[in-house]
């Protein structure tokens, strides 16, 4: 069985109450966990996750060698989906405060403002989504099209408004691209879908992700429903939490070059 660590994170009071305001002034709420890499066969079976079931994606990031949009809290992302009509684009804006967003960009169509919490953490973004055919991001990632054609104007005004001065689409280095399967299941004896992700990077090194999303008024039900449902099963609630799309960036810029996609 996985390890049955549990330790609570604490927050300062002030923290709690940005956390509060934050998840108040949100679009939606995703509740993670990063599982031991150590755990992750233990996990899979103790939530008798059938990997068959799982769906494919490609992701690919675009950044400076020196990850100049990322330390500008810039993300900017494509990927491709199979069992899809289509993948995406996204630029994400972290961390963001939902009240002195634009309200322009607030009721643009695409755009969400979602806060990740996870043991020990939290962050709220604003991300801008652009449906693509899955060939669109293939044939830009091969260089046979340009990357800026992947992006709407209005995506391409948000990297231009919160990125460096000088950043252009099309001189972004490609990263990636990661594997990614995802599954997305009703675990018995949990009331609401589970989506399970495992990253595999450049470096053969991985990420198993679990998450739920929900409404803001219900975060704090679920993540106790969710903390009793996986504690119930085993799983590691205390370790070592990492972020993906960091770790993905940092994997893809170690002296590799992009892969085929």
């Amino acid at each position: 069985m996985p390890s049955t660590r549990m330790v609570a994170p604490t927050f300062s009071d002030e923290q709690l109450q940005e956390m509060l305001d934050l998840i108040g002034d949100s679009d939606s709420v995703e509740l993670k966990l990063t599982v031991p890499e150590s755990e992750h066969y233990a996990t899979a079976q103790a939530l008798g996750l059938d990997p068959l079931d799982a769906q494919i994606r490609q992701v690919y990031f675009f950044d400076t060698p020196s990850l100049t949009l990322n330390r500008n809290g810039v993300v900017v992302r494509a990927r491709r989906v199979q069992r899809k009509k289509g993948g995406d684009s996204i630029v994400k804006i972290r961390p963001v405060v939902p009240s002195r967003l634009p309200e322009e960009l607030r009721r643009s169509a695409g755009f969400n403002v979602e806060v990740d919490a996870m043991p020990g953490g939290f962050v709220c973004s604003g991300t801008l989504k652009r449906r693509l055919e899955n060939e669109e991001v293939r044939s830009a990632t091969q260089g046979d099209r340009s990357v800026r054609s992947l992006f709407s104007k209005a995506q391409r005004a948000l990297v231009a408004e919160h990125g460096p001065d000088d950043i252009e689409l099309d001189e972004l280095e490609v990263l990636g691209p990661i594997l990614v399967l995802k599954l997305r299941f009703e675990p018995e004896g949990y009331r609401r879908p589970l989506v399970v992700e495992l990253w595999t990077y450049p470096d053969n090194s991985r990420v198993l992700e679990l998450s739920t999303k929900c409404a803001p008024d219900e975060a704090f039900q679920v993540a106790a429903e969710s903390r009793a449902f996986l504690a119930g099963r085993g799983v590691d609630l205390a370790g070592e939490q990492q972020t993906k799309t960091l770790k993905a960036l940092k994997a893809c810029v170690k002296g590799t070059k992009p892969a085929v996609g």
